[in-house]
């Protein structure tokens, strides 16, 4: 069987250049829609709110964002995070295998765990629906609120998720569900002891 795909990990073996755990392909990405958009490396960094170092070691495959900056980094760029770290999805059928899932990690501020997205639905232009397994490594939050277009819902699989919505913190154990207009500023933890794996699926195409 074919084993899923890391957008982030580079498979064993495999010679890399910069951070471990950084992405080429994403760098190349954001520096692609920084220059098509005729941006300074130091205009980016303002819009997105983060530093012009940080900007430039994601360019060069020296840094993986958190989900946070990299989402701010969409936003500035007038896209969002499915079209700069998946490439495209080169099969038209409608099922996905659960073994061939593109997987993409992200880790934390200070490195403090990491929150991996297996891609259900890998994103494409045109899309109006994105489905991911958020898998959210013990005591790893997603960092700080965002807020965006949009409409979400969730149903966790397994594991405890705090889902902090604007200043009200909601905790759900395994079958338990949500929904929430993306605009109300939101985050997520996993305070517990084990792996929280999440179904998430939000309109449009954020992540």
């Amino acid at each position: 069987m074919a084993k899923r795909q890391s957008a982030s990990l580079p498979a064993a073996g495999r010679k890399t250049a910069g951070a471990p755990g950084a992405d080429d392909s994403l760098g190349l990405r954001i520096k692609h829609a920084r220059l098509v958009r005729q941006l300074t490396l130091k205009a980016l960094a303002e819009l997105a709110g983060c530093s012009e170092s940080l900007l430039s070691k994601v360019e060069r495959a020296n840094a993986t964002p958190s989900l946070a900056t990299l989402h701010r980094i969409a936003a500035a760029l007038d896209t969002n995070i499915g079209e700069l770290v998946s490439g495209p999805d080169l099969t038209s059928s409608p099922v996905h295998r659960s073994d061939q899932r593109p997987v993409v990690r992200f880790p934390t501020k200070r490195n403090r765990g990491s929150i991996m997205l297996e891609r259900v639905v890998v994103p494409g232009p045109g899309q109006l629906l994105q489905g991911d397994i958020h898998v959210i490594e013990p005591n790893t939050s997603s960092d700080e609120q965002i807020s965006h277009i949009g409409e979400e819902l969730g149903y966790v699989i397994e594991g405890t998720l705090e889902l902090i919505l604007g200043d009200t913190c909601h905790v759900l154990s395994a079958g338990d569900s949500f929904h929430f207009p993306s605009t109300l500023p939101h985050s997520y933890r996993n305070p517990g002891n084990t792996v929280t794996r999440v179904l998430w699926i939000n309109t449009p195409p954020t992540f």
